[in-house]
């Protein structure tokens, strides 16, 4: 929190002033009813002022305290910026508290920065909760004019869920904002998405915020967008949406993205009955005098309509609810081949097969990519084809073609470094790890995700962060150290609940409990996997729940309950068996067996241990093949 009772001093005299003048000379009548409110209030007073961009409010506060009118007046500005802000009242008490009354001059009170703590989603914020709650102490504790300096936005949640308060309101005076600095707002909310970090950063929501004023200006409270304000509307509504995906908020992403496609939806029917219009009576549109919805909006319609099905299929699939997701994406595909636009089309492919990766459709997943690959190859777009190999490879990956993904991931690797892509070659480092962890080329591994995860807080990239803590916990585990991996699963598990990323949670509690099972500390293992199998049952991740099972089975064998291990390793098959997971198969057919051997039902010890072994040798992996061969040696004759 800062406070202040005088304006800083201009760094910039002859600069600021032309900005202050501006921004008067588009609120003259605004501020002359401002400053007859000034001069009148006494006492506890309640005044509003909308101003939405933070410039626009420095430069009030600048004007109003050098006027002319105000040199009565001793100004106290205070700015609350916390967003974890609750009790307003008690800080600004604390804050009047070491004010000098200056003789002669009326004490005035400007509170700016509470935007951050009345948040723009959510019911019932706190710190408005806490406002209505003690209004009547600032009868008592505040008797000074209180002037809040605050967006639209801002200004509409407070009167909605602050009413009480709100009601003591004695004025609310709208600033516009100047046409100079909705401009420059423009231009820097839409500069180049390379401009931007990909990933949720304070320069991120700084974009934001920058959408949420320029939303406020073109559609305030109350009002409609009209003529050319609605392409604005439009466009800010789209780029909101595509903000909050990059923030992992898929729900106020899409609360954007459906005003934005339900719009041009309509604006599109409008132009089309217009162009109808046309033939009959051009010369009576000709005299028109203001632009009609058809007329302005200029998003590039189709291609404008195509980005936003693809985000509307984003914000689905990172909730994991992937039929809507394959339903808006399909539509960008059907678009674009109506269109003709191979790179659309090429990206709804993308999409598509990203989707049928977490579905485990292997093989619809790897068709999709190609496809993707052949027109990216076709229309010489390099770039795009990195992120295309990357996951060929990851398919590669899941079919346990080491060697094949290990390709894939150095073909994207390569493109990325050609086109000197720093913060994308982490994904694929860590990938590469993957692999060879999966050959179990450990320090290899190590080394590769090392890689990544250095890249990953060069970019502050806070969340991709965990994935690559939680790979490194998983060679910790493989070399035995079993404190270290502890430590790197808890990293993994705080970043994914500061991310609220539940789904990721379920991965990091199995493998906690797969450290605390080696640990033979079985009761915490069986609650850690308890825990992952709550969550991929909420998410219906129905195959994250086989290995889960499988855990769950070989703690109760540990245990010695083996009635209760054994419903657990067959409901673990029964589910390989319904994805076609073979090669994972094999683990629970051994465990079966191992089971069998322990109850002395040799026979059947003998037969799911030999179906381990024949699966083992039928993908080359002669590490467990051996672990199965020398188990069926043990077993008696």
């Amino acid at each position: 929190m800062n406070s202040s009772k005088k304006p800083s001093p201009l760094s910039n005299p002859g600069r600021q002033y032309e900005e202050i003048g501006q921004f008067l000379a588009h609120n003259q009548g605004e501020l002359a009813e401002l400053l007859t409110f000034i001069d009148f209030a006494e006492g506890f007073t309640l005044g509003f002022i909308e101003v939405n961009f933070s410039p626009d409010q420095d430069r009030l506060i600048e004007a109003l305290t050098r006027h002319d009118d105000c040199q009565g007046i001793q100004w106290v500005i205070l700015e609350f910026a916390d967003p974890n802000l609750r009790f307003l009242r008690d800080e600004l008490v604390q804050e009047l508290d070491k004010i000098q009354p200056e003789a002669d001059k009326k004490i005035v009170v400007i509170i700016k920065g509470l935007a951050k703590s009345i948040g723009v989603f959510g019911e019932h914020p706190p710190v408005l909760m806490d406002l209505n709650f003690v209004r009547d102490a600032y009868k008592r504790t505040v008797p000074h004019p209180l002037l809040f300096i605050l967006p639209d936005y801002a200004i509409t949640r407070l009167a909605k869920f602050a009413p009480d308060f709100w009601a003591w309101t004695s004025g609310v005076f709208r600033f516009k904002t100047s046409p100079q600095m909705q401009e420059a707002a423009i231009e820097r909310a839409f500069q180049p998405a390379e401009s931007f970090p990909p990933i949720a950063t304070p320069e991120q929501q700084e974009r934001v915020e920058l959408l949420q004023r320029l939303l406020m200006d073109y559609q305030p409270t109350g009002e409609q967008a009209t003529g050319e304000n609605l392409q604005h509307y439009t466009e800010i509504l789209e780029q909101l949406g595509e903000a909050y995906l990059v923030q992992r908020k898929p729900e106020e992403a899409r609360e954007y993205l459906e005003a934005a496609l339900k719009l041009t939806l309509r604006l599109r029917s409008a132009s089309t009955l217009r162009s109808a219009s046309t033939l009959r009576s051009a010369s009576t549109l000709r005299s028109a005098s203001t632009p009609s919805e058809a007329e302005v909006l200029k998003p590039d319609d189709l291609g404008f309509q195509v980005r936003v099905f693809n985000q509307l299929g984003e914000s689905y699939r990172q909730q994991r609810q992937f039929e809507a997701a394959i339903e808006f994406y399909q539509q960008s595909l059907t678009l674009s081949r109506r269109v003709e636009n191979r790179r659309g089309e090429a990206t709804a492919l993308f999409y598509l097969g990203n989707v049928y990766l977490e579905l485990r459709q292997l093989k619809q997943a790897e068709s999709l990519y190609q496809d993707c690959l052949e027109i990216e190859q076709e229309v010489d777009d390099r770039y795009a084809q990195a992120d295309t190999y990357h996951q060929l490879g990851m398919v590669a990956q899941e079919l346990r073609e080491y060697e094949q993904a290990r390709q894939y991931y150095q073909q994207a690797l390569d493109i990325k470094i050609e086109f000197r892509d720093r913060y994308a070659q982490a994904s694929t480092y860590h990938q590469l790890g993957n692999v060879a962890q999966k050959l179990r080329e450990y320090e290899q591994a190590r080394q590769y995700y090392q890689q990544a995860l250095d890249i990953k807080i060069e970019f502050r990239d806070r969340y991709s962060q965990a994935g690559t803590y939680h790979n490194l916990g998983n060679v910790a585990v493989e070399l035995r150290e079993y404190e270290q991996a502890r430590l790197y699963y808890q990293q993994a598990l705080d970043i994914y609940i500061e991310f609220s990323d539940r789904f990721s949670q379920a991965n990091t509690y199995h493998n906690l409990g797969r450290v605390a099972q080696e640990l033979r500390e079985y009761e915490q293992a069986r609650l850690y996997y308890q825990q992952a199998l709550d969550i991929d049952i909420e998410f219906r991740d129905r195959y994250s729940q086989a290995r889960t099972y499988h855990q769950l089975g070989r703690v109760a064998q540990e245990l010695r309950e083996y009635e209760q291990a054994r419903l657990y390793y067959q409901q673990a098959l029964d589910i390989f068996i319904e994805f076609s997971d073979r090669y994972s198969q094999a683990s629970t057919y051994g465990q079966l067996g191992l089971l069998a051997k322990a109850q002395e039902n040799y026979a059947e010890a003998r037969v799911n241990l030999q179906t381990a072994l024949e699966i083992f040798l039928e993908y080359q992996d002669d590490y467990w093949a051996d672990v199965a061969r020398e188990a069926l040696a043990q077993l008696p004759d």
